[in-house]
């Protein structure tokens, strides 16, 4: 029942004071009752008579009122779907209690209106759904109704319609202690795990690089609480989100269109419209939410290919120039794996320099002479190839002159269609890109894809589809789009099925399987490392069960990187620290996709290779089949394979906070060391018996181990044994 908290005496509000009343009535009648006996001794049969009539009378208007009372409590039960939430209308404060009556969520809503006078909407206004309706008056009307997802899971919506320009409707959620700890979104700046341990100000929730942006490069509209407690914006909201510390940690979100992200409006006014989900307890309500339909229609080879990439290595080969790319390169590289004898083939990732200019779609037939023949070769040895592809193309391709006079890509706004609209991403200084919502554009682009599958008969395409801000700032789509990262789902869609892909390196829905999703580029340093854990903890939270980590070592140069000569050439290379490289090894072994640029044989150092075999065997032996087992649940629950300590002990506070370590599903609790010239660390094990995987030996969980000693070709990984193990 919505019970709007200020208007009358606060009494008035508890349903104590209505059990007060029938008791105080009751404790009355029973003392009169009492008084009875005593009275027949001493009063005249007339007095009895007119003592009988008044206790008939007594008890008659006790019957009145106690049938007025049930009366009215059916006529409240006709919305007690809102029996759960308490609001208070000048406040605008709400608190929401799960089905046992314990507070999951408390916020402040509307808090951009300077306004506190509430009214009941206009019938002009009312919806026919159940919903109740609020107006603040030229300010913001709201809308808020329940339904059930189903007997577990109780959800409110709530949806803002600013009535102004001026307002922006913004509702702020509770993160401070006591309040339970929040997950989600995406990949913050400061990597946040939970979320509520970073700070960062009204930022638009699209896709980002966190050198630059506030969030990461994949993202989902969803957040959970340790409370139980769960909250899914509308698509169609032009979100901007912000983790604010003015009034205490708050998670704020709110309705705004502005002059890139959302300029696009699919209402005249800023709106906001999310739920808020409420359930016994954040396991069990994340696995209601998550996406169940995965597996649907897979077909057994592309199960193959998922096994494929949990159990091969993914090679990306990278030189310092386009130039330095060639056929030699890549068969060099390939050469250098076999060269290692412990690693398999695996899958090897060629970049978007395999055309002479990105966007040809065309193989460069100067520096790859004979590629054919040379994927031949590679399929021999048991490589699987993939090329990668982007939505956009260079100025100076061959290709563009052509997409432009038949409009196949997205044009300046507030200009002749015909004028596209450039931008630049990696070594492209001038680019248009692909305007995928024009009808005649798909067919084009998949044309031009198939023939270079057909000609060179690789296996897959990656996707490097770049981030929300690697769109033209003045975009304007044939179809309007819902913000940017809109166009990275249309772009999937409209190729799934013509083509084979592989991965796709940014995204805010999980393409259909196989593919993979990759995590953000990762700095060569140790804090690179560091991120690495809540990146893929978050990006498993919100849905993303297949992930490609970033290639041990990281991904790019960073303060700590130092010139190695390499073993095949006399030329020099730069290669990430020894100890890092190793560490980041260490952790890479039980993530689902080992990826690899630099190869462990370029150190010259006998216990760096020593070390790459003993992971492998490892990985093999251990983690491979637990990959395998949790990525079945996966494609039928959505459930992460690499999962935060609390999915396995939800009601211990302290898996809640733990950000360095992580469980392959729930048999395997792993623990890096992630400091440099680090040789120990504090472990903490969930519930239950676990095998310690150094010594061997058993320990007790729900414990923390302090000191744990970790040497430099050590890692501390627990591995779950049966709940009847004796200790």
């Amino acid at each position: 029942m919505l019970k709007p908290q200020g208007d009358d005496d606060d009494r008035s509000n508890s349903p104590a004071n209505s059990i007060t009343s029938i008791n105080s009535l009751a404790s009355l009648l029973r003392e009169k009752m009492q008084m009875f006996p005593g009275v027949l001794k001493k009063k005249k049969p007339h007095d009895y008579k007119i003592r009988a009539c008044v206790a008939f009378l007594f008890l008659t208007i006790i019957f009145l009122v106690t049938l007025a009372y049930v009366l009215y409590q059916q006529k409240v039960l006709q919305r007690a779907y809102f029996e759960k939430i308490k609001f208070n209308k000048a406040a605008r404060l709400i608190e929401i209690y799960n089905l046992d009556g314990i507070n999951s969520i408390r916020g402040r809503l509307g808090i951009t209106m300077n306004y506190k006078q509430a009214h009941s909407c206009l019938p002009a206004d009312e919806r026919n759904d159940g919903s109740i309706c609020f107006e603040w008056m030229d300010r913001a009307r709201l809308y808020l109704k329940h339904y059930d997802l189903n007997p577990e899971v109780r959800c409110y919506n709530l949806q803002w319609i600013s009535l102004s320009e001026n307002i922006n409707p913004t509702d702020c959620f509770d993160l401070s202690l006591g309040s339970g700890h929040w997950y989600g979104g995406g990949q913050t700046s400061e990597s946040a795990w939970p979320l509520e341990k970073g700070l960062h100000s009204f930022a638009p929730f699209v896709t980002g690089r966190i050198e630059k942006h506030e969030w990461g490069n994949v993202l989902r509209r969803f957040f959970l609480n340790s409370k139980g407690a769960a909250i899914l914006i509308d698509n169609e909201t032009p979100l901007y989100v912000s983790v604010s510390n003015q009034r205490g940690r708050e998670l704020c979100l709110q309705g705004q269109y502005d002059s890139f992200a959302f300029v696009n409006r699919l209402h005249p006014l800023p709106h906001l419209t999310y739920s808020v989900c409420i359930g016994s307890g954040m396991t069990r309500l994340h696995s209601f939410m998550t996406e169940k339909t995965l597996w649907d229609g897979l077909k057994k080879e592309e199960i193959n290919i998922i096994y494929s990439l949990l159990t091969e290595p993914l090679w990306e080969i990278t030189t310092a120039t386009k130039e330095e790319f060639t056929e030699g390169a890549v068969a060099n590289y390939t050469d250098d794996v076999i060269a290692l004898g412990f690693l398999k083939q695996g899958h090897v990732l060629i970049n978007e320099f395999w055309q002479k200019q990105i966007g040809d779609f065309t193989v460069d037939t100067e520096r790859f002479p004979s590629l054919e023949e040379t994927i031949t070769i590679m399929h021999r040895r048991g490589f699987r190839i993939v090329f990668t592809i982007q939505p956009y193309i260079s100025t100076e391709s061959e290709s563009f002159a052509h997409a432009v006079k038949n409009r196949y890509l997205i044009s300046e706004r507030f200009s002749d269609r015909r004028i596209p609209a450039l931008t630049r991403y990696k070594s492209l200084e001038s680019a248009g890109v692909l305007d995928i919502t024009y009808n005649r554009t798909i067919p084009w682009f998949q044309d031009k894809l198939r023939a270079v599958m057909n000609k060179y008969k690789f296996d897959a395409f990656y996707l490097d589809l770049g981030v929300a801000y690697n769109m033209p700032h003045y975009y304007q789509c044939e179809k309007p789009l819902i913000n940017p990262d809109h166009y990275k789902t249309q772009f999937i869609n409209s190729i799934q099925g013509a083509v084979n892909i592989f991965g796709v390196n940014s995204a805010i829905e999980m393409p259909r399987a196989p593919s993979f999703v990759s995590l953000p580029q990762f700095e060569s340093s140790w804090d690179g490392l560091q991120r690495v854990i809540p990146t893929v903890l978050t990006y498993g939270l919100i849905g993303y069960p297949f992930l490609i980590p970033g290639a041990v070592g990281g991904d790019y140069e960073a303060p700590g990187w130092w010139a190695s000569v390499n073993s095949t050439s006399d030329a020099d290379v730069l290669l990430p620290d020894k100890e890092l490289y190793v560490r980041w090894l260490q952790l890479a072994t039980f993530l689902p996709v080992i990826r690899f640029t630099h190869l462990p044989s370029k150190y010259g150092d006998d216990k760096v290779l020593e070390m790459a075999r003993i992971l492998t065997l490892l990985r093999q032996q251990t983690v491979t089949p637990y990959l395998k087992k949790y990525a079945d649940e996966a494609l039928d629950s959505g459930l992460p394979l690499i999962r935060p300590l609390w999915m396995i002990e939800p009601n211990d506070p302290a898996c809640h906070i733990v950000a360095d370590e992580f469980s392959v599903g729930e048999d395997l609790i792993v623990a890096p060391v992630l400091y440099s010239g680090a040789r120990q660390r504090e472990v903490y094990l969930p519930a239950g018996v676990w095998k310690d995987g150094i010594d061997g030996s058993l320990r007790k969980g729900n414990r923390w181990i302090h000191d744990y000693k970790v040497e430099d070709n050590q890692i501390a990984y627990f591995e779950k044994m049966p709940d009847n193990t004796r200790f």
